[in-house]
């Protein structure tokens, strides 16, 4: 089964040597990962949701409905100039509340740390160039 997404970050920012995060992101690749990354990262992606913490109540971390590896395609909706432009602001938050409310509350927090354009710990620009070469495009 594959890692959560914390769970790959978290032993990212353990790790001491550049050529091990790199190994464990190449390791643990998924488009959620890179999604969190580049939401996080890249200054060409900009969000259509206030900043901040929205109110919300986690999902308990052994029991959470839905798993970000299936809930990150829905980032579209909340990226400028994605699909969800035309939709009704109310709804593209809704949409963005259930993300946070169905996945592991600890993903839930990168989801918000990527709205708000804080880099994951642990994390670099050169280890994500090695790592994903392309993935970041400003």
């Amino acid at each position: 089964m594959k890692k959560y997404v914390f769970e790959v970050l978290s032993e990212v920012s353990k790790a001491k040597a550049k050529a091990d995060k790199v190994n464990i992101l190449k390791e643990n690749e998924t488009w959620a990962l890179k999604d969190i990354i580049r939401g996080s990262m890249d200054t060409t992606v900009k969000w259509s949701l206030p900043e901040g913490e929205p109110p919300y109540t986690a999902a308990e971390p052994h029991n959470h409905p839905a798993n970000l590896i299936r809930e990150n395609t829905k980032f579209g909706y909340f990226a400028k100039g994605g699909k969800g432009d035309q939709m009704p602001k109310f709804k593209r938050e809704r949409i963005f509340i259930g993300i946070l409310e169905g996945v592991h509350p600890e993903d839930a927090k990168l989801v918000i740390n990527m709205i708000n354009k804080k880099t994951p710990k642990g994390l670099t620009r050169p280890v994500v160039l090695e790592a994903f070469p392309g993935l970041l495009r400003d």
